[in-house]
């Protein structure tokens, strides 16, 4: 027994001695931030606030270098809203794509920019500042190499991650935040000839440069459309190849798609004045020269072919070709031990990571900003800062309950105030605003109805998850997210048809813009429940389901066309009548019938004014 009992001490002794040794020979901390953009400097917020041992790499020597660099013209197409016409600083940020969280009135966009779509420059001066107006910890000129994954028995999840920066300082973490963006120039290999095209990250942005020649940009998205609408005044002639179809953000409500203020290539095109686009496969075709021209042509076909198609769209010779064909996820910081799986088809170029922001072969290794886009890539904003600011402080909550007990933040009430609160959350939040269909308000019934416990912005896809990664014991549940329509929109739709929306209550469940819907649950949906979802639904099918009526404002607080049938379906849930009433009638119901309604039993009890007493002491 003394024998054994020896051995488990020698065991754990050599075990934390081993985590010595290593924090020892290097400099430790519990989170390793990778990159000062954006990304990483929200979540460093986030550490900064809750006094947790982290620190910030950043391989230049400046926040946000990629800002400094793109758009290459200098034009951001993130919407710069300084005015609402509202005071609510909540409501407002719904309508602020380029401003970080944070408590600091000053470090708000607006005070940076007075432009609808402000100017480079202006973002990196005001990353600058809110790294130092908050004091975050930041290490700038240290490119971090050869990130692995150690086994480590003494620490949590039974591993450490180890590094080194490219000065050859050896770091140890407990956890790696990956916020390096998707800043890699995709180059695709498969193409021949590609080396005869100038890449959007280095081509000329000075439209002289392009006088009288004849240009075809390879891509589509809105680097492509940049680049086009800065040169097409001194170009004979502008050609666009993409794979697939342009898909305009107003018509798909997808931010990334191609934004109205790049678009002056399809005037010129639709108006026949010579510029053009048009669909192709670049796995299907090459790059050729010919003199001091390029041409593109099918990889099958024979330069001296004695049939050639003799009105292929692009038969014609270009003085120049311009790639931008977008970025990659860059893996050459990690040891091949420990890289991170890459996505599969068009999520291929982010990593792979799971609902909870955490690599799917790389346990304790998570992912914020322009990179976790993975997860709702062509559905919501989170890869924009005016959605991973949201999906960060996610990841923050998450980590606070798996490695330091700190529950998901929340509030409790009286159920006579749950639908108040409701009406405030859909009309002010601007995190489930942003990133809707993607987090939500999560409602838990307590104590048979008659109390509520109230999270934000909890990320929706793991709700079958709740208990364990937020902390909160659970029963009964509602979960109020804001989605569009199953037939919203879409490239070729048309989007602006007269039927395009509804103001009828009773056909709420028909609206396409953006609206509240309501799900309840007597237990939380079941892991291979999440895992059947259906295409069109971001949810499991619940036991009552509410859609609020589409509203052209987007303030839900009509007293018939909102409030009313969102009472009633809260009535359903609780099987209770949740009017409230004034004395006189709650006194006289006391007297004439058996049982009361909630709000009266408050009343009579001595609770006029919920929270009275505590005001009162």
């Amino acid at each position: 027994m003394l024998s054994h009992l020896l051995h488990q001490y020698l065991t754990v002794f050599g075990a934390v001695l081993t985590l010595v040794t290593v924090v020892t020979t290097s400099t430790y901390h519990d989170y390793c931030i990778l990159g000062a953009g954006p990304g990483g400097l929200q979540m460093a917020y986030f550490m900064e606030q809750s006094s947790r041992d982290y620190i910030v790499f950043e391989r230049e020597n400046t926040t946000g270098s990629f800002y400094t660099v793109y758009p290459r013209h200098r034009k951001l197409i993130s919407i710069n809203k300084r005015h609402t016409g509202k005071s609510n600083k909540e409501f407002n940020l719904r309508h602020d794509w380029n401003s970080l969280i944070s408590h600091d009135e000053s470090l708000l966009f607006k005070h940076y920019s007075k432009e609808m779509f402000p100017h480079a420059d202006a973002l990196v001066q005001y990353l600058q500042d809110y790294h130092k107006k908050l004091g975050l910890n930041v290490q700038f000129n240290s490119n971090m190499q050869n990130i692995r994954r150690v086994a480590n028995d003494s620490s949590a999840g039974g591993h450490i991650y180890t590094m080194e920066d490219d000065k050859g300082n050896p770091y140890t973490c407990s956890k790696v935040i990956v916020a390096t963006g998707i800043a890699e120039p995709n180059i695709p290999k498969e193409v021949p000839g590609m080396e005869y095209a100038d890449g959007y990250e280095s081509v000329s942005i000075n439209p002289d440069d392009f006088e009288g020649q004849s240009v075809l940009i390879l891509g589509r998205g809105n680097a492509a459309f940049e680049v086009a609408d800065s040169i097409y005044g001194s170009t004979n002639v502008i050609h666009m190849v993409g794979r697939s179809r342009v898909r305009l953000a107003w018509a798909t409500h997808y931010v990334g798609d191609l934004r109205a203020v790049n678009n002056g290539l399809l005037d010129t095109y639709q108006l026949k004045s010579l510029d053009g686009v048009l669909e192709a496969g670049l796995d299907e075709v090459k790059l050729v020269k010919q003199g001091s021209k390029f041409v593109l042509q099918f990889k099958d076909e024979e330069e001296d072919s004695m049939f050639p198609l003799d009105n292929f769209a692009l038969r014609e010779p270009y003085d120049r070709i311009v790639r931008c064909l977008g970025f990659a996820f860059d893996s050459s910081i990690f040891n091949e031990t420990s890289k991170m799986i890459l996505g599969k088809g068009r999520t291929k170029k982010f990593p792979k990571i799971d609902y909870d922001y955490q690599s799917t072969n790389n346990p304790g290794m998570y992912v914020v900003g322009v990179a976790s886009h993975s997860l709702d890539f062509r559905k919501s904003a989170g890869g924009f800062i005016h959605g991973y600011r949201y999906t960060a402080r996610a990841l923050h909550h998450l980590m606070e309950w798996r490695y330091h007990q700190v529950p998901w933040p929340s509030t409790t009430g009286p159920i006579t105030q749950l639908l108040t609160h409701i009406i405030k959350r859909i009309n002010e939040a601007s995190g489930t605003y942003q990133m809707f269909g993607i987090l939500g308000d999560i409602i838990i019934l307590k104590d048979n109805g008659r109390e509520y416990t109230y999270l934000e912005e909890y990320p929706i896809n793991l709700i079958h998850r709740l208990e364990e990664d937020a902390g909160h014991p659970t029963t009964r549940i509602i979960a109020v997210v804001l989605q569009y329509g199953a037939n919203f929109s879409g490239p070729g739709n048309d989007i602006f048809r007269v039927d395009r929306a509804t103001g009828e209550p009773s056909e709420a469940h028909t609206s396409n813009f953006l609206h509240p819907v309501l799900y309840y649950y007597e237990t939380l949906p079941t892991k291979s429940q999440m895992l059947r979802i259906a295409k069109d639904e971001i949810l499991p099918r619940p036991k009552l389901m509410h859609h609020i009526v589409e509203d052209f404002l987007t303030v839900w607080d009509g007293p018939l066309s909102h409030i009313l049938p969102l009472r009633r379906y809260i009535e359903n849930v609780l099987s209770s009548d949740m009017r409230n009433f004034f004395s006189e009638d709650c006194l006289e119901m006391a007297l004439t019938q058996k049982t009361v309604p909630i709000f009266c039993e408050d009343y009579l009890g001595g609770e006029g004014i919920p929270g009275y007493r505590a005001l009162q002491s």
